[in-house]
């Protein structure tokens, strides 16, 4: 079964930094990074982002 990986510019906790090495953010999981953070997050623990909160 494949799974739809986490869309993270539709999630709240999503921002852009002024660090240009790490431009994306994740406030919920508290860390910055150079890739899109749903990303990073699939490499270290193998399973999708669970903190994902949809826009309003």
């Amino acid at each position: 079964m494949v799974q739809k990986r986490v869309d993270c510019f539709k999630c709240k906790s999503l921002y852009v930094t002024w660090d240009q090495r790490f431009p994306y953010g994740c406030k919920a999981m508290g860390f910055k990074s150079k890739n899109i953070p749903s990303v990073e997050v699939y490499k270290a623990s193998g399973m999708n982002c669970q903190k994902f909160a949809a826009k309003s």
